[in-house]
């Protein structure tokens, strides 16, 4: 067998390569044969195929982050576009497609074994018209009521779920030592989605005469054909990208991956939710201020430090970065409460960049823990490693904690909602999220660093 594309009868093996029963005919390009872990292989023609993967991979990922957050940037000029939305219902629709995002990322998840990556990529860009389209319709009647807006926001949830695709398919298809980077790279290109949406949708429903706030979901529709397209002549499906239901069971027993997925809350469920937030933030705290100048600087510094989090956790392991990054988080969260008190804008915009590295960061190093923690500590019968397994339920891990993680995106601007309802202030809500960083520092350390500790040895 070769790794040409082949639309005919495919012989599914596991990743050990063993022989499956022959299935019916699937449709697209399935490669049978896939061993990143072998040195020959990889040089000769692994690297080449992954690399192939991985641009069109990154460009859909970013059009899904794109759509997810179109809200957080739309909402700053609805009162513009005559909606009487209340603060508090403003907040509900920055937040509500992260809630539905991180539902689907399980869903998503399975995607990927079941019809393959490249397939599913093409599906999971196109559903992304869904939200655009909608959301072009309707911010163009200021007589919506704010029920059939909140489901139209509802709706770009679908963005989010792309992340946990997208990353589900590129970890099967490079080894182990060069995962980190990868990953990180194929996160940070969605990530990079949030701050260009921030960016660009101001611009463009400015330009000419007046506000055209339509064309903040139009803008996206020949984006998504593109992505569907690239993905459709060029990616691939891997018959060995298989995560089971059995290896998800599997994963969610180990208590490591609810302890990840705990953890992922603290960084990626802080970039997303920051992101999210960062712009209404602006408008209501420092109404002064134009937020389509800053908005997107957040987004932007947390999604280029995602990468370079992953490849400095292939270095020195990822539980050593991701503590670093939770105490630089914490310091960026006092740091905000000072400037936030002393009414001074360069102060809080300052210390929520340096909130957006470190969560970047952290992500990326959080992502890393993962094949590390499960090579670690899968065994077979004979109580040696079972690699197998391991990149298995990695897999279902990453499904797990991406989804557990997003959810971070619904708490964050739902707390600064509750928070400035109740108190008038986002400082208690500040309180809060360093109170939790803390809790994720230290469960960082006792699992993975402490001495004596049964991991700590292993640079995880």
């Amino acid at each position: 067998m070769t790794l040409e594309a082949r639309p005919e009868v495919v012989t599914p093996r596991d990743q050990a390569g063993a022989v499956g029963t022959v299935e019916a005919p699937r449709r697209g390009r399935w490669i049978d044969v896939w061993d990143p872990e072998d040195a020959g292989f990889w040089a000769a023609k692994g690297r080449r195929v992954a690399r192939r993967n991985l641009w069109p991979s990154i460009f859909a990922e970013f059009l899904g982050f794109s759509v997810w957050q179109l809200w957080s940037i739309v909402v700053v000029s609805l009162p513009a576009a005559g909606f009487g939305y209340s603060t508090d219902q403003m907040f509900w629709l920055v937040a509500l497609p992260s809630l539905v995002g991180a539902t689907l990322r399980l869903p998503y998840t399975f995607a990927v074994p079941r019809f393959g990556g490249r397939n599913w990529t093409i599906v999971s860009a196109l559903l992304l018209l869904i939200p655009s389209l909608g959301l072009a319709y309707f911010v163009s009647r200021p007589d919506t009521p704010f029920w059939l807006m909140a489901l139209v926001a509802a709706t770009a949830g679908a963005g989010g779920g792309n992340f946990a695709s997208s990353m589900t398919n590129i970890s099967f298809f490079f080894p182990e030592r060069d995962k980190g980077f990868a990953l990180g790279l194929n996160a940070a290109g969605g990530n990079l989605g949030v701050a260009v949406v921030q960016l660009l949708v101001p611009i463009v429903i400015v330009a000419g005469a007046g506000l055209t706030l339509n064309r903040a979901g139009l803008m996206w529709v020949p984006l998504i054909l593109l992505a569907a397209v690239l993905a459709w002549r060029v990616m691939d499906n891997l018959t060995a990208a298989t995560s089971s239901f059995r290896a998800s069971v599997a994963a969610a027993k180990r208590p490591h991956t609810w302890v990840i997925s705990f953890l992922y809350i603290g960084t990626f469920g802080s970039f997303i939710g920051f992101s999210a937030a960062f712009p209404l933030l602006i408008k209501t705290t420092f109404p002064e201020i134009t937020v389509a100048h800053i908005a997107f600087l957040g987004a932007l510094v947390g999604s280029v430090s995602r990468p370079f989090g992953g490849k400095l956790s292939d270095a020195v392991g990822g539980a050593w970065v991701t503590v670093c990054a939770f105490v630089v988080m914490g310091i960026g969260i006092l740091s905000a409460i000072v400037a936030l008190n002393a009414e001074s804008f360069t102060g809080f915009l300052l210390s929520f960049l340096v909130l957006f590295v470190a969560s970047g960061a952290g992500n990326g190093s959080t992502y890393r823990m993962i094949p590390a923690v499960f090579r670690q500590t899968t065994r077979d019968l004979d109580g040696g490693p079972d690699l197998v397994r391991a990149r298995r339920e990695a897999a279902a891990c990453i499904g797990i904690a991406s989804a557990v993680g997003a959810y971070g995106g619904f708490l964050v601007p739902r707390g600064f909602a509750m928070s400035s309802s109740h108190y008038g202030s986002l400082v208690p809500a500040l309180y809060c999220f360093c109170a939790f960083y803390v809790v994720c520092l230290g469960l960082t350390y006792f699992c993975y660093l402490r001495r004596g500790g049964p991991l700590s040895q292993e640079r995880v």
